[in-house]
C-alpha cells in the first residue's frame, strides 16, 4: 500500500483552483486581445476592455462551479451582482497599467501593450479579484446561530 499524500491546506487549494481558472481566463484574455488588437486593427485599450469582458465571463462559470462549488449558492443574483462589480474594478486595474504604458509613456509594440496589460495590469488585478471573490462574492457558508430557549428575543 502506497503511503498517502497530505492533501494541502484548504486556502492552498482554493488558490490552486483560482489559479487554474486564472489561467484558462488568462489564456482568453491574451487570444481576445491580440485578435482584436493585431487582426482586427481594434484600438488598445478598447481590445483590452473586451478581451477582459470575455475572460471575466469564463472565470464566472469555472469559479462558481469549480473553485468555489461548496459556498453558498441562496444569493446568485448578488452574488452575480458583486462579481461583476469586483470584475469591473480589476478590469479596471488591469487596463490602466495599459493606458499608462501605451498613452502616458508612449510604448506602443505589441510586447509592450501585451507586457502592461497581461502581465503587469493583470497581476495586479488577479490579486485584487483573489481577495475580493473570496471575502466578498463567494462567501462561505454561515452556521445557524443558536439562541438559549429563553432568550430576551422570545419576549418580543
Amino acid at each position: 500500500m502506497r503511503p498517502r499524500l497530505p492533501l494541502p491546506p484548504p486556502l492552498a487549494r482554493e488558490a490552486a483552483k483560482f489559479g487554474t481558472v486564472g489561467a484558462f481566463g488568462f489564456l482568453v484574455n491574451v487570444a481576445v486581445f491580440n485578435f482584436c488588437a493585431q487582426l482586427l486593427g481594434v484600438e488598445p485599450l478598447l481590445s483590452g476592455v473586451l478581451a477582459t469582458g470575455t475572460a471575466i465571463t469564463a472565470n464566472y462559470f469555472g469559479n462558481r462551479h469549480w473553485t468555489y462549488r461548496d459556498r453558498d449558492k441562496g444569493r446568485q443574483r448578488r452574488e452575480a451582482a458583486l462579481f461583476a462589480l469586483f470584475s469591473c474594478a480589476g478590469l479596471v486595474l488591469e487596463n490602466a497599467a495599459l493606458a499608462v504604458s501605451h498613452y502616458g509613456l508612449g510604448f506602443t509594440s505589441a510586447l509592450a501593450d501585451n507586457l502592461a496589460k497581461n502581465v503587469i495590469g493583470l497581476g495586479i488585478a488577479s490579486a485584487f479579484r483573489f481577495w475580493s471573490y473570496r471575502t466578498w462574492v463567494f462567501k462561505e457558508h454561515e452556521p445557524e446561530r443558536a439562541r438559549p430557549a429563553h432568550s430576551p428575543a422570545d419576549a418580543l
